[in-house]
């Protein structure tokens, strides 16, 4: 028999990304560029993003804008992108709960 008191336990649960948003979102490969990139954790510009996939700035950003209202990425200290940290499972790797993104990150 457990007699223990005391205050309920809370566990703060993460809504999972829209599975249709974030299904659109993976199916470029700029973006998809962009979210191996942003899987190792560090915090990226828009031109370092644009850089890695290959487009200009202002498509970089239109991309970002669309990873960002899927709930992938969000914009972080100063202009700079990141992945919420929620989402992080290991390196190279993005849980976002409908899926599993792995990435081969030394490639």
């Amino acid at each position: 028999m457990n007699t223990t008191t005391g205050a309920a336990k809370t566990t703060t649960v993460t809504p999972l990304p829209d599975l249709d948003l974030l299904a659109g979102a993976l199916g470029n490969p700029k973006r998809w560029k962009m979210l191996k990139e942003l899987s190792a954790g560090e915090l990226r510009t828009i031109g370092e993003l644009a850089a890695v996939a290959g487009c200009n700035y202002d498509n970089a950003g239109q991309h970002l804008a669309v990873l960002r209202k899927a709930g992938l990425v969000v914009q972080g200290r100063g202009r700079h992108y990141e992945i919420p940290k929620q989402y992080f499972s290991a390196p190279g790797q993005l849980d976002y709960g409908h899926c599993l993104l792995r990435f081969d990150v030394a490639g």
